[in-house]
């Protein structure tokens, strides 16, 4: 029977905090320590989860393996321009949610070796989650932090084990 993860209120505040390293700045700024942190570690995978990281990703020259959208920021409709995907695969998300049909596609995705843009009908703001849960070791998930910057997860056994331990706590209903 498919089901529904729901965001609680505690989980809901505990979210507003990063959970990977927050980068601080513009985007210029943001962007530049990217890809110094990129060259760096060499990351296995690059998963963009939002609008404008996807967007600016895209216009500084990476190419992130899983774009996750909603033509959306901040809640406002906007134009998505720049991304490019070998495939686009289109899923349905209420806000504060994760369906099992999220889940799937994103775990899907991940095991593709070609660009994917995954748009969402809905809200893509907890898809951090099974990015992070799907993600070969040592890949990248990263995703805007409102009006602070951006935030990488380095995707490791400790951060796929936070990731579970969250959807453990979120509160899952059978779907009839």
């Amino acid at each position: 029977m498919p089901y529904v993860y729901y965001l609680t209120s505690e989980l809901r505040r505990e979210f507003k905090k990063p959970i990977g390293k927050l980068i601080r700045g513009s985007f210029e700024e943001t962007m530049r320590k990217l890809k110094e942190i990129v060259n760096l570690e060499k990351p296995t995978k690059i998963i963009a989860v939002g609008d404008r990281v996807s967007m600016n990703l895209w216009k500084n020259g990476f190419s992130p393996q899983l774009s996750i959208v909603d033509n959306k920021v901040m809640r406002k409709n906007i134009n998505i321009t720049g991304i490019m995907a070998d495939k686009t695969v289109y899923v349905k998300n209420p806000p504060g949610t994760l369906t099992e049909e999220a889940m799937l596609k994103v775990r899907e995705a991940l095991g593709k070796n070609f660009r994917i843009k995954m748009v969402v009908e809905g809200e893509e703001d907890l898809f951090t989650l099974p990015a992070v849960l799907y993600a070969p070791e040592s890949s990248f998930v990263i995703y805007g932090q409102p009006y602070e910057g951006i935030v990488i997860v380095k995707v490791t056994k400790e951060k796929k084990d936070e990731a579970a331990n969250v959807l453990k706590r979120m509160r899952k209903v059978s779907k009839s």
